[in-house]
């Protein structure tokens, strides 16, 4: 694993030990960083299911202002915090339920970056409690990965592209009726 982009082009990231953590690999990053490309710089981030880190480090390095990471594993958190570490960046690491995070968190996200394990369920519950806790800012956007087979619906965002690499999908929402990127 390593930083596709940015001030920390380049640099290893440590990879879990567990199969129980699910890095998204380099080239889905990358696809979703280039997309992001002029919407990332000076936004605030949340790396929801965190694991080791890499989505919000990749948004770090391309110049995101903030970044919190949430895990419910302590596997997890340990390891972004050791990214984080290696890269010298300083942010807001949670362990925590996603549940309880998304009901505490006190700001809006322009970003929100969405990858919970891929047969948990999780996906609807995160899009619900997102939008019924304000999470994320009036131009916000939510970056959803999971498997090709999995069919995600919400009824609080819209989608506004989705792009396959091999099994992975990712999709894009925003609040109804926004421009798109």
């Amino acid at each position: 694993m390593r930083i596709v982009a940015g001030k920390h082009k380049g640099k290893k990231l440590l990879a879990p030990t567990t199969t129980l953590i699910r890095p998204t690999g380099d080239k889905v990053k990358q696809a979703i960083f280039t997309k992001l490309q002029f919407f990332v710089a000076d936004k605030v981030v949340l790396d929801l299911f965190s694991g080791s880190g890499a989505l919000g480090i990749e948004a770090l390095s391309r110049g995101a202002s903030e970044v919190v990471f949430v895990d419910g594993s302590r596997q997890g958190v340990n390891l972004t915090k050791n990214n984080l570490k290696a890269i010298g960046e300083n942010c807001q690491v949670i362990f925590s339920d996603y549940e309880d995070a998304l009901k505490k968190l006190d700001k809006s996200f322009d970003l929100i970056l969405l990858d919970p394990p891929y047969h948990s369920g999780y996906y609807e519950r995160c899009f619900e409690l997102i939008y019924k806790n304000n999470i994320l800012a009036k131009d916000g956007i939510i970056v959803c990965e999971r498997l090709r087979t999995i069919e995600v619906k919400t009824p609080y965002f819209e989608l506004f592209d989705s792009k396959n690499y091999g099994t992975v999908s990712v999709d894009y929402y925003r609040a109804k009726g926004k421009n798109e990127i």
